[in-house]
């Protein structure tokens, strides 16, 4: 074999082992760039973040329970407090007189008019 032969042997081979290189590195290409992949990485490292989250609060809440408590019963509080005054005899009736939405409503409401008396032709109104 000729050396020229050799060297078209050697080139084929070197060829072919770049193509199924760069046939490889696209099906990888693809493979990560398909909805699946990008939709599971995605929601993996949400994922993971939360779940480092939850672990900060649930021991930060371990720690402070007794301010995790009156969080709580504040909110509780501040969410029931209309029904709370009502008990109390507390509850300002006026609530929401002074609010001008409130006002515009009210005023761009139409009022039911008078029908107007029917007149008969010829009559005097």
């Amino acid at each position: 074999m000729s050396n020229v032969d050799q060297q078209f042997f050697e080139d084929r081979a070197i060829r072919d082992a770049a193509r199924e290189n760069l046939m490889a590195d696209v099906a990888h290409v693809r493979a990560s760039l398909s909805g699946a992949g990008i939709a599971s990485r995605m929601f993996g490292r949400v994922g993971d973040g939360a779940k480092d989250v939850l672990e900060v609060a649930k021991d930060s809440a371990e720690d402070n329970r007794g301010i995790v408590a009156a969080l709580v019963g504040a909110v509780l509080l501040w969410l029931s407090r209309g029904p709370i005054m009502d008990l109390l005899g507390l509850a300002d009736d006026r609530i929401g007189e002074d609010d001008p939405a409130l006002n515009e409503e009210n005023e761009n409401t139409p009022q039911e008019e008078e029908p107007a008396a029917y007149v008969t032709p010829g009559e005097p109104e």
